[in-house]
């Protein structure tokens, strides 16, 4: 596996699942620039990698011996801890044309042909790195924010009036980072959509009580 650099301070991963070792250091070579890149050489291992740590996008083989990459699919949106995991289907020129319908009947966000372009391929994978790394700051951000709204309110206007300005600031970076996202297809944007909704609703009610 790889990391690029900063890679420490950036959690997005990308699951590479193929059989053949000389197809993953191809895929290692073209996507280890954009994020630290995790190899598994079975569906096994990848569900198993899966479960250790969270990744932001996962290529899978279609035609690999044992759990082939459609079956490897179906059990990743199989379980609730992976079922979000953005997945690309992969397979060789001489495919069958019903394989594509297959990927996407078992959730797969997209599907590839071999040989495939390299620009083509990280501009895809780059997609779901972004949105991911969004979805994380959305979360992080509603986690501040619940975090200020939880804690009591101070009895010094100084200080009340310092903790409502943070609020608001954390607030609006949310709104924020909501509005660089819409359009995308996020599986968890509707609950971030609605965490925020109701952390809006009490900063309203703190502003409320602030001016009686």
């Amino acid at each position: 596996m790889t990391a690029p650099q900063g890679a420490a301070a950036d959690a997005s991963s990308i699951l590479i699942v193929d059989d053949m070792e000389e197809n993953l250091v191809a895929l290692e070579a073209v996507l280890g620039s954009l994020a630290r890149v995790v190899r598994a050489h079975s569906g096994e291992a990848a569900l198993k990698a899966m479960l250790r740590q969270e990744f932001a996008v996962a290529l899978i083989d279609v035609l690999m011996p044992g759990m082939n990459g459609f079956e490897t699919a179906a059990n990743i949106k199989g379980l609730d801890q992976t079922k979000d995991i953005p997945i690309i289907l992969l397979t060789g020129a001489a495919v069958d044309p019903n394989y594509a319908y297959r990927g996407y009947t078992v959730g797969a966000a997209d599907f590839l042909v071999k040989p495939f372009d390299p620009w083509l391929l990280r501009t895809k994978v780059n997609v779901f790195l972004e949105l991911h790394r969004k979805n994380r700051q959305l979360a992080d951000q509603a986690e501040q924010l619940t975090r200020l709204l939880a804690v009591d309110v101070p009895t010094e206007p100084a200080e009340e009036q310092h903790r409502l300005a943070d609020v608001e600031r954390q607030l609006a970076q949310v709104q924020c980072l909501l509005r660089e996202r819409e359009g995308t297809d996020g599986p968890d944007a509707a609950g971030l959509a609605d965490r925020i909704a109701v952390l809006e609703r009490a900063v309203g009610r703190l502003l409320e009580g602030q001016e009686r």
